[in-house]
């Protein structure tokens, strides 16, 4: 099982040289992966967590590809709605190409109503936009490697690995329809384990909490990945055991004020990535 980290790229602590450090840090630590979030417009619903600055996903991945050399590089999560299909084809495609086939798209269908509001995209319609976008996403890219084939002897790199966010019944249902994995975010251990045992999903992916705790958690509601190293260690073991190909750590816990302040997540992140490799 991997390792990913899912990294701020937003709020008042974030510059180009904290981003430049995450990537070295992360890939640094033996993690597997690094992931970011996407807001397109920063309305006050989205700013009271993710303030500016926000850097945009393909635009920060695609520097962060330059300066990392093997770690994979994700959206968790795109919000498709807000982007024409074929233009999120056509980045991802070339994100994928350039970083040498190092690139996951984490998608969801979004939740800042007053976003979609700037953005001129019905909210009650994002589902059902989302499903079509994914339809027409898979179009492209199969059109584009038979292109590809037929015109060129360069080998391509491997389809891009889609990961379908979505908690509900419906965000499953459409990562069994469309997607690589099903990419809950932050649900508890007890949930994960229901799901899994309900559906039959073509991967499992899921994004966890990080809050190392000096003291056991003994909450019967804790979430995934908040607790004790010890607890840590457990959660991901379990998350293995149920099939998980890839677990995110999420340090970011709400508080904007938290990018100020990276080297406590970096403690986190290094405190697990240590432990892990010696009961892994």
């Amino acid at each position: 099982m991997q390792l990913g980290v899912n990294v701020p790229n937003f709020g008042p602590g974030t510059d180009p040289g904290v981003l430049r450090e995450w990537a070295r840090t992360v890939e640094g630590l033996g993690f597997d992966l690094l992931m970011v979030s996407d807001h397109v417009a920063v309305t006050p619903d989205v700013a009271e967590r993710y303030p500016e600055p926000f850097y945009e996903p393909f635009t920060t991945l695609s520097w962060l590809a330059g300066i990392t050399t093997r770690l994979r590089l994700g959206t968790t999560v795109l919000v498709l709605p807000y982007r024409h299909p074929l233009l999120v084809a056509r980045m991802a495609a070339n994100l994928h190409q350039l970083s040498g086939g190092r690139f996951v798209l984490g998608v969801g269908v979004g939740w800042a109503r007053r976003e979609f509001d700037a953005l001129d995209v019905p909210f009650t319609e994002r589902g059902r936009l989302t499903d079509a976008y994914l339809g027409t996403l898979r179009e492209a890219w199969r059109a584009t490697r038979d292109e590809s084939a037929a015109t060129t002897a360069v080998p391509a790199p491997p389809p891009i690995p889609v990961w379908v966010g979505g908690n509900s019944e419906a965000g499953i249902r459409r990562a069994v329809r469309f997607g690589d994995a099903w990419h809950p975010l932050r649900l508890p251990m007890d949930r994960m384990r229901a799901v899994l045992a309900d559906h039959t999903l073509p991967g499992f992916a899921p994004r966890i909490a990080l809050r190392l705790t000096a003291a056991p958690v003994d909450d019967p509601e804790r979430p995934a990945g908040v607790g004790t190293v010890e607890q840590i260690l457990d959660d991901l073991d379990r998350l293995r055991r149920l099939g998980a190909d890839t677990v995110v750590l999420d340090p970011y816990h709400g508080d904007p004020d938290e990018t100020r302040r990276p080297h406590e997540a970096w403690r986190a992140l290094t405190t697990v990535a240590t432990h892990w490799r010696t009961t892994s």
